[in-house]
């Protein structure tokens, strides 16, 4: 059953608020887990089921009746999400690139559906579902406000960004809220447009490495051209 997700919407600096979590932007893709009567069903965010790419992810011990949102992420040798590497294995399952569900947030949980709890209260039942994270089920880790240091921190590792989201907030299906604010860590270079979606305005980028062209990620936030 897919769910459309809540949204980010942006903000150009962190801040400091106790009533706001503070997590990392982990650089994946989203993706929606989802297990009933007893079929695992894996969705974009876009509603395209890619359930067969990731057969690893088929056995994982979460109870029956639940839909979990998170990012599936690729670390490189540094424990660093690698956004190349995780679009290698999305396009293929030969990849030799082991990934992590990278859980942040829990939708329905036993048949029952949760989007009206508070997040730091589906934040509790995320850690029933997840007792312990392993290689290849995680928690995405959060703190009670610090932005601005976290996000200090980011930088200084270049990683790609800070999520500061509403500690009472209620899971906005298919919105883009206040409640849920992403903060960049924004690097510059220069870029080629490699291909655009149509289901979803979203220009594909590639950036040059040793004479080839790379994967960069999807630019969704611009007007279109006619």
């Amino acid at each position: 059953m897919f769910v459309s997700p809540m949204l980010l919407q942006q903000s150009q600096e962190p801040f400091d608020d106790d009533s706001y979590i503070t997590e990392l932007k982990a650089d994946g893709f989203r993706c929606l887990w989802t297990k009933f009567n007893n079929k695992v069903r894996i969705y974009t965010r876009h509603n395209n089921e890619i359930t067969s790419l990731f057969p690893e992810l088929h056995d994982l011990p979460v109870p029956e009746g639940t839909v979990l949102d998170g990012e599936v992420i690729v670390t490189d040798n540094d424990g660093k999400p690698d956004f190349e590497a995780v679009m290698e294995r999305f396009k293929s399952r030969k990849s030799l690139h082991k990934i992590t569900f990278f859980v942040f947030d829990i939708i329905w949980y036993k048949n029952e559906r949760v989007t009206h709890l508070p997040l730091i209260d589906r934040k509790e039942i995320l850690t029933k579902v997840i007792p312990e994270d392993t290689a290849l089920l995680a928690k995405v880790q959060f703190m009670e406000g610090n932005g601005i240091v976290y996000f200090d921190l980011i930088k200084q590792h270049d990683l790609e960004g800070i999520v500061l989201k509403r500690a009472a907030s209620k899971y906005q299906v298919n919105k883009r809220s206040q409640d849920w604010l992403k903060v960049i860590n924004y690097k510059y270079t220069d870029a080629f447009i490699t291909g655009m979606r149509k289901d979803g305005f979203g220009l594909l980028l590639g950036v040059e490495e040793n004479g080839r062209i790379k994967p960069a990620g999807i630019m969704e936030f611009m007007v279109p051209v006619a």
